[in-house]
């Protein structure tokens, strides 16, 4: 029975290949990066330029995604609105990682009335849908990407916080923790060097899975009205503006949501690589 134990665990383990899906995912991400960083290399036309005489022109005839009601290029206004949904994604990502891990590690670890508290903010952020709660941050802060961005953020805190304090109550119980303890290791010092790294690989992992949703979310407060105010280019703004033409001009609305499904789908897909990588590394 050893041997065969020792065999399974010698065994050399083999990365997982890529598949077309992920090529096409990295593919996507990889557009996604260049028209953050250089979006006139994507699109080289004026994002706010309006063309009286080129309106509502289809996909083709005056640019490969045809023009808006305004004869604005609606290619540009999609390349150009990237960076400023990803950096309210970024940010929200950023607030809900950074407030959720803090809270769940605090909770676990010290217990008592830290948990008891903590435990029931997380029950009732968890208790309200996510979109619901950030529209309402977003109305009592006001309109703005930025402000959608710290919306997004607090809805996602305890989503964050649950997944880290179920993790420091695994690490807390093992081995090299206690003996940390008996050793007169202070307990700030025990929490940071030795619980906070061995519990935040799974947090980390859910942070991609969690940027897709916090894209989705500024999407849909764009495409409500609290998002970055017209004309300035924006995802989900970019889908509601086409909303009034889907019977004349359905591309106003399919393109853009087409590019939101399609970079979610690719963050999910190359999220889901990277767990498959690190569970096969030998």
């Amino acid at each position: 029975m050893s041997a065969v134990l020792h065999r399974i665990r010698s065994a050399p383990r083999t990365r997982p290949r890529l598949g077309v899906v992920d090529v096409l995912a990295l593919g996507v991400l990889a557009l996604v990066a260049l028209a953050i960083v250089a979006p006139g290399v994507l699109a080289p036309a004026d994002p706010l330029e309006a063309v009286p005489g080129g309106t509502l022109q289809p996909p083709g005839s005056a640019g490969l995604f045809g023009t808006d009601y305004l004869g604005r290029d609606v290619l540009s206004r999609i390349v150009h609105g990237t960076g400023r949904t990803v950096l309210a994604s970024s940010i929200a990502v950023a607030i809900g990682l950074g407030a959720g891990s803090a809270l769940g590690l605090i909770a676990a670890y010290f217990g008592g009335w830290a948990d008891a508290v903590v435990s029931r903010v997380v029950d009732v952020l968890l208790s309200i849908p996510g979109l619901l709660l950030s529209m309402v941050v977003v109305v009592a802060l006001g309109f703005g990407s930025t402000n959608a961005a710290i919306a997004v953020g607090v809805a996602s805190i305890a989503a964050f916080a649950r997944l880290m304090r179920s993790e420091v109550l695994r690490v807390r119980e093992l081995g090299f923790v206690e003996s940390a303890r008996h050793l007169g290791v202070r307990p700030w010092a025990v929490l940071l060097r030795h619980v906070l790294p061995n519990s935040a690989a799974p947090v980390l992992s859910m942070t991609a899975l969690q940027f897709g949703n916090a894209i989705l979310w500024i999407a849909a407060l764009s495409f409500l009205g609290y998002g970055a105010p017209p004309p300035l280019p924006e995802w989900g703004l970019l889908v509601s503006e086409g909303r009034g033409y889907l019977s004349s001009s359905p591309w106003l609305t399919l393109l853009p949501g087409l590019v939101i499904v399609a970079t979610v789908v690719a963050i999910s897909r190359v999220s889901a690589l990277i767990a498959e990588t690190r569970r096969t590394r030998p």
